[in-house]
């Protein structure tokens, strides 16, 4: 019986090639589009999950509350460390890390500039990354010890054994490698390819031994291991009143701990509380995949059913011979299967050969694991599902056919037949069009906060991570620079200006004693405006012509919006208890995130908390490669020991849209995608449709009917049906996007050209491609169709 089921399945198949085809093709397409989004889905997901402890492990996070609202941020003070460990029984272990820092490691000749983690001793039990060679417990226990990457041990010795070799960090230090970890996966959140231990960052940076008892500075990352995810909550009341047991009760502070199995997936906080991240993204992306395999699915549903009549002859045989319904049921069910195991082959193959355009498109590197067991069972229950929901309502509708009228021939599908083809044809439009209006709306999102005024020039702006050696010598090398010929202006910051790396409060005369304000905070060296290309508003820049300016202070726009100081230039701001005198007020400058305000800031000259990074203006020039190489030669000349690297400003600025131009496109694809496949529906359908009414049309030729008159006719039934779904479909969309957009401060507006635009489209698609259709069938010869009548 199923040799003959499958016989007839291929039959029909051959048969009936064009319907064949769509069928097979819009399938594959959707099945394609899925594949390539849930890999995506899969990789945001399995962050991390490759750790033992994942569902154990917490992120210590404060809360604290100002600026009229909950604040929340992932830095606390070092002492929180050790307070957390022996404040509660679930609590295990504690671990402190950097933040992450790049360090030259050299070994004889071969030198690299590599990312790295200062972490204490606990890390590695906790987070259990694969140690190939050495003991966690144990590698990181000496101050001068360094743990590595496979690769990076290859990278540095070659086939030389990298156990117990002397690595030298920053030309100054010799560390022991103790230990080889596997290469880390793209999918954690850390990223290094080194670690070596706290108490070696203590020794080499006073300021962290200094801060081992300070619980105002929060400048540290603390982790913590639970003994059981249930827990949480236990330890969450415990670690909460820390901060206020230890002094900081200047306004509602608290601790909260974020489990590792959200840092991916929900990395936003809203007035203290986790909303979103990346798995809104998720989410929205996993919808699209089944909105489009059911756009596929809706293309088989109704060519089935339009094709009825064609099979009711086959039904009413087979049922006269004995089949019951059941049987139909399964026999076209499993022509279903049959029909989506075919499209997922060729699914698999389109997406293998799309794949490395894909990865360059989400910048990853996503791979179909053939050889897991995951995928063969995924496989398996995607067929099935996709087969019986394309396949099951076409199944019951052709199995109820009663045998006596289709072999007698007075079988006819009437009006009433075609009414769940209509209802699948307008959800597929109305699918289309939810995704080319949020196409727009998005790419238009995109485009208001990148034309957003940047407050600087980002044209031929290079900055340099500074080291040991450029700290020494920064006072000759930007004189020779200047001197150069190629350099308009050099500056030393704690932070780049596409990035905010410390915040603080301040006070100022006049200011409500309840009104708790953090200001984004910039240590400078001198030239920080001119090389940024701020325009500074009132006052004047910091200059190394008066020397008090060591203790004055330069604010911002937003800064002084916030004082309302009627004469600002000579007020006395309190800083960390310290009165600095108020020079100057620069313009406004976008180094946050480009989605919300710009937030007050102020500068100050602090020629030791300045020396992270080197920011370097170019003159004007046609050969942007030939200054960089004399920039580089000057670099190499007063710091040797270093590679040089750099980085455009522009560069670092445009990485901030990542995740929503990788939105913005992948829906433009997608939409484009859906509306092939809802197209090649709609040709078939039409098709169809045309070559059922052929003697409908042959008689009202002969009537007098124009070719017109009867393209207008037939395709007036679908142009109905696509103004139905823009009604439907545009309300949803304008409400799903304007809830989409409220998460950005900095949003656009819905313009309501958009709805009427989309709709046109929809509808000149849908037009042309059954006018096509009818065109033909008005043009031919009615003597044809009317002969046997």
């Amino acid at each position: 019986m199923l040799k003959n089921y499958l016989l007839v399945t291929i039959r029909n198949l051959l048969k009936n090639r064009v319907y064949s085809f769509i069928n097979i093709t819009g399938l594959a397409i959707g099945i394609a589009c899925s594949i390539l989004i849930l890999l995506w889905v899969k990789h945001e997901t399995s962050f991390d999950k490759f750790i033992p402890k994942h569902d154990r492990l917490y992120q210590v996070w404060a809360n604290a509350e100002f600026d009229g609202k909950m604040n929340s941020w992932r830095s606390v003070p070092l002492p929180t460390y050790e307070a957390v460990k022996n404040r509660q029984a679930n609590i295990v272990n504690s671990a402190v890390t950097g933040w992450g820092s790049t360090h030259l490691l050299s070994w004889k000749d071969t030198r690299f500039n590599k990312d790295g983690y200062a972490v204490s001793e606990e890390f590695l039990d906790m987070f259990e990354f694969p140690l190939i060679k050495g003991d966690a417990s144990t590698v990181l226990d000496e101050p001068y010890s360094i743990v590595i990457t496979e690769s990076l041990a290859q990278s540095l010795f070659g086939d030389e054994e990298a156990m117990g070799q002397l690595v030298r960090i920053d030309d100054e230090h010799e560390l022991k490698v103790t230990g080889i970890l596997k290469d880390i996966p793209d999918n954690s959140s850390f990223e290094f390819e080194y670690l070596y231990p706290w108490k070696f960052k203590a020794m080499i940076q006073p300021w962290v031994g200094n801060n081992e008892d300070n619980w105002g500075n929060y400048s540290f990352q603390i982790f913590v291991e639970l003994d059981d995810p249930a827990h949480e909550l236990a330890a969450n009341e415990a670690v909460a009143p820390l901060l206020t047991e230890n002094g900081q009760d200047d306004m509602p502070r608290s601790f909260f701990l974020h489990p590792m199995d959200d840092w991916r997936l929900n990395s936003n906080f809203e007035n203290g509380v986790a909303k979103g991240g990346m798995n809104d993204y998720v989410k929205l992306f996993t919808i699209i995949a089944v909105f489009i395999v059911l756009i596929a699915c809706i293309n088989f549903m109704n060519l089935a059913t339009a094709r009825s009549e064609r099979r009711a002859k086959e039904v009413g045989v087979r049922k006269s011979v004995g089949s019951g319904r059941v049987e139909l049921v399964l026999q076209f069910i499993g022509e279903s299967i049959f029909i989506t195991l075919i499209s997922y082959v060729l699914a698999i193959l389109l997406a293998q050969l799309i794949l490395p355009l894909y990865n360059q498109l989400v910048e990853k590197q996503l791979f179909i694991e053939y050889l897991s067991a995951e995928f063969w069972m995924v496989t398996v229950a995607f067929i099935l599902l996709v087969g019986v929901v394309a396949g099951s309502y076409p199944a019951f509708y052709l199995s109820s056919f009663q045998p006596v009228k289709v072999l007698k021939g007075k079988v006819k599908v009437g009006k009433n037949g075609s009414i769940p083809r209509k209802v699948l044809v307008t959800l597929q439009f109305g699918f289309a069009i939810l995704l080319i209006i949020g196409t727009a709306v998005i790419y238009k999102q995109i485009q208001l906060v990148q034309s957003r005024d940047l407050g600087y020039d980002q044209e031929n702006l290079l900055s340099i991570p500074m080291n040991n050696e450029m700290i020494k010598n920064f006072r000759p090398l930007k004189l020779e620079l200047l001197s150069s010929g190629v350099v308009e202006s050099v500056t030393k910051s704690n932070s780049s200006i596409t990035s905010i790396n410390s915040n603080n409060f301040m006070s100022w005369p006049g200011k409500p004693e309840d009104l708790k304000v953090i200001f984004t905070t910039i240590a400078a060296g001198y030239d920080y405006t001119k090389t940024m290309g701020i325009e500074v508003l009132e006052g004047r820049d910091f200059s190394e012509d008066f020397k008090s300016d060591s203790s004055a202070i330069v604010i911002n726009k937003a800064a002084l919006d916030l004082m309302e100081l009627e004469e600002p230039i000579g007020t006395q701001l309190d800083l960390w208890g310290d009165k600095r005198n108020l020079i100057g007020v620069v313009d406004n400058t976008l180094m946050g995130s480009p989605y919300a305000p710009i937030k007050p800031m102020f500068i100050i000259i602090d020629q030791d908390w300045s020396n992270n990074l080197v920011t370097v203006r170019l003159s004007k020039t046609d050969d942007i490669k030939a200054a960089v190489a004399q920039v580089q030669g000057v670099f190499e000349k007063h710091n040797p020991a270093y590679p040089f690297e750099y980085r455009f400003v522009d560069e670092d600025f445009a990485k901030k849209f990542t995740t929503i131009n990788l939105t913005s496109r992948l829906a433009g694809i997608f939409a484009i995608l859906a509306i092939i496949i809802t197209g090649l529906g709609l040709f078939g359908l039409a098709s169809f449709t045309a070559e059922q009414r052929t003697k409908e049309i042959g008689i009202r030729k002969v009537l007098g009917a124009s070719v017109g008159s009867l393209v207008a006719l037939i395709s007036s039934e679908f142009s109905r049906l696509v103004i139905i779904s823009f009604i439907i479909s545009a309300p949803l969309a304008w409400w799903l996007l304007n809830s989409y957009l409220d998460r950005y401060p900095i949003r656009t507006n819905i313009d309501w050209w958009v709805f009427p635009l989309t709709g046109f489209i929809a509808l000149s698609f849908a037009v042309i491609i059954v006018a096509n259709q009818a065109w033909g069938a008005a043009r031919s010869n009615p003597v044809k169709s009317l002969r046997s009548e």
